[in-house]
């Protein structure tokens, strides 16, 4: 069986400070011989949790997206700080976002997000028997509505285009996944 050719960077230039991301240049030089520059999006990793209540309901969250310039329905996250694990960021986010702590922390593994054109890591997780303190605590730019739902009813939100963000789709099946695995679930649906 072929392999593909690797390539090795061998130059890097940052050329454009994005706030949340860096876009560097890459020179690099295939295994072959042939030389190309390719632009990467630097970013920190980030997380994304999918919450569920003391009474079995999943925390899904509304916000504006600008790329899209459309509302979009989501699951809480965001970037890791610095000095930041993925897990104390998802707890982070989940409080931050929909005013919930959880009670249990479990990661799903991860993914990367878009690895043509991105170098970072999103970590997914489940948040068990989250319960509302009320204390959100929102970044300067964002605006969120919380919503309940039936775990039963995410297939149908996926499957109707109302969940269509590419890394919540990536939680979910995890979660799916996850799910699967359980010797007993006992989540309502």
């Amino acid at each position: 069986m072929d392999r593909p050719e690797e390539w090795k960077t061998v130059s890097k230039e940052k050329v454009a400070d994005c706030r949340v991301f860096d876009v560097t240049e890459r020179h690099s030089i295939a295994e072959s011989g042939r030389e190309a520059s390719f632009y990467v999006i630097e970013s920190p990793d980030w997380v994304n949790v999918i919450p569920v209540t003391l009474d079995g309901e999943i925390l899904l969250i509304e916000q504006y997206r600008h790329g899209t310039e459309d509302v979009t329905l989501e699951i809480p996250g965001g970037l890791v700080d610095e000095g930041e694990s993925p897990d104390q960021c998802a707890s982070r986010e989940l409080t931050e976002e929909t005013g919930f702590v959880a009670g249990k922390i479990i990661p799903l593994g991860r993914s990367r997000p878009n690895p043509a054109i991105q170098s970072n890591w999103i970590y997914h997780f489940l948040a068990e028997d989250c319960v509302g303190n009320g204390e959100k605590a929102f970044d300067e730019h964002e605006s969120i509505s919380v919503r309940k739902v039936k775990v039963g009813e995410i297939d149908g939100l996926i499957e109707n285009g109302s969940i269509s963000h590419s890394l919540v789709l990536a939680g979910f099946l995890k979660f799916m996944h996850h799910r699967n695995k359980a010797e007993i679930y006992t989540y309502e649906s």
